[in-house]
Parts: C-alpha cells; sequence; structure tokens
C-alpha cells in the first residue's frame, strides 16, 4: 500500500499526538466498526511537553494507533506551541487533504483554550477550502478535492453540541487508547514534573465527561461534536425517534 495516496473516509487533525484519543477515539472506533477507513494527523510532534520525550511519545502514539485500529497515523511536523494559521501550515495540510482525500475531518473548536488547538481548528477550515481550489498551491501538483465535513470535538462549556456519538461500546478501547500515552498521564513512580492531565483524577475526568454526554442521549457513553454548516436530514422521523434522553 501506498501510504502517500491511501484514500481514506474519515481524518481527525488534532494538535498533539495525545489529543485525538482524549476526544474522538470512541467516535473513529465507532466509524472504524462501520467499515469506515480512518486515520489521525497529528500536527505536531509534542515536543515541548512537560513529560515525555518526542521519541517517546512517538512509540505512544503507534501503540495507540493500533488500539483505535486505524489505517493511518500521520504527522506534520509543526513546532509544538507555536501552531499558526499561515501559508506553510495551510499548504502543508492542504497537501495530506489531496493525498488522502478524506470525506470527513474531525478537529477541534475554535473556542478552544489551549492556542495550538484554536488554531489547528482554525488551519483546518482554511485547508478543507483551499484543497478544493485548482489554482491553490500549483508547485504540489495534486489534484483539488471536494470539500470534506468537518466535525469539531467539544470542550468548550460555551457551546452546545450539535450531535453526541454513542460511543458506549468503545469505552473501554478509547481508554486503553488515551493509557498508551502513558508518559503523559498518572504515573506515582514518575519524578516528572506533575501537569493538568497528569494528575491523579484527570482520567475519571474523562469518564466522567464521557458518561454525562451519554446521558443526554440516554446511553452509557458519548462524545459531543458541532458542526457550523447546516445539516442535511434524509429522513428526520427516523433521525428524531432514535432512543434518548426524553428528560434532557
Amino acid at each position: 500500500m501506498d501510504e502517500t495516496q491511501f484514500e481514506l473516509d474519515v481524518l481527525a487533525v488534532f494538535s498533539h499526538p495525545d489529543d485525538a484519543e482524549l476526544c474522538v477515539a470512541g467516535t473513529l472506533l465507532r466509524l472504524k466498526a462501520l467499515g469506515y477507513r480512518t486515520a489521525v494527523l497529528d500536527m505536531t510532534r509534542g515536543e515541548m511537553g512537560t513529560r515525555g520525550t518526542p521519541e517517546g511519545r512517538a512509540e505512544e502514539a503507534v501503540a495507540a494507533a493500533r488500539i483505535m485500529k486505524l489505517d493511518l497515523r500521520l504527522n506534520l511536523g509543526q513546532p509544538d506551541g507555536h501552531i499558526w494559521l499561515n501559508d506553510e501550515s495551510r499548504t502543508a495540510l492542504v497537501r495530506v487533504l489531496r493525498a488522502h482525500r478524506p470525506k470527513v475531518l474531525l478537529t477541534t473548536h475554535w473556542d478552544d483554550p489551549h492556542p495550538d488547538h484554536a488554531n489547528t481548528c482554525r488551519i483546518v477550515r482554511d485547508a478543507a477550502r483551499l484543497a478544493t481550489m485548482a489554482r491553490y498551491d500549483e508547485a504540489g501538483q495534486q489534484s483539488p478535492v471536494a470539500m470534506p465535513a468537518i466535525m469539531h470535538s467539544l470542550f468548550s462549556r460555551h457551546t452546545v453540541p450539535s450531535f453526541i456519538v454513542d460511543v458506549s461500546d468503545f469505552f473501554e478501547q478509547k481508554m486503553a487508547a488515551i493509557r498508551a500515552h502513558g508518559s503523559q498521564f498518572y504515573r506515582p513512580e514518575s519524578d516528572e514534573p506533575p501537569t493538568r492531565i497528569s494528575a491523579r483524577g484527570f482520567l475519571d475526568e474523562i469518564e466522567q465527561r464521557l458518561r454525562y454526554f451519554g446521558s443526554l442521549i440516554g446511553v452509557s457513553a458519548g462524545e459531543p461534536f458541532y458542526v457550523r454548516e447546516a445539516l442535511n436530514v434524509d429522513d428526520p422521523v427516523a433521525l428524531l425517534t432514535r432512543p434518548m434522553n426524553i428528560y434532557s
């Protein structure tokens, strides 16, 4: 298989090597179970992380990719802590989109408090549009693509989800994919400096968040998404009569 030209159905684009696992691993696993070709593109190697090393984090990313059953895991090589919306970053992502032609992109929301996350979102939105324009980046000698749909994973308290994906059947695998990034999370034997996500209770918070969003649709675990564009619903009755929490 030529990985430089392998076509995808779904590409998750996130800033750091553990972000996709934290945000959308359950959805990626569900999509894979439905038969879609899935991949993650990490914008950086996570080299500014307080804990771990870029080399170790790369190994963790490979291990997590296996758990998520990804078809590909890519890295754009942008500088950690210095992800900017500029022509260099947009062009780099345009070339990935034209090479792999995903139908759907998963990424962060522009209201994310982490600057890298917010800028990754903006780069994704720009690149998705620019990849459709034949005269953008003619030096890349690639054909334009159809505009992919974009799903924004939510952490902001100020944005109401457009929909929530039921990931109940994939909860354990999602948590295993997160734990594959062992350098970043709580380890009692570690002598590295503590961080927000290495706190003892952080992974419990992730579980509680999954349970909360699952409760909004009447299931045990869910991942929330926001879609800025209007959704084209084929069958409103089928959509609205799916099992959900009638008390919300």
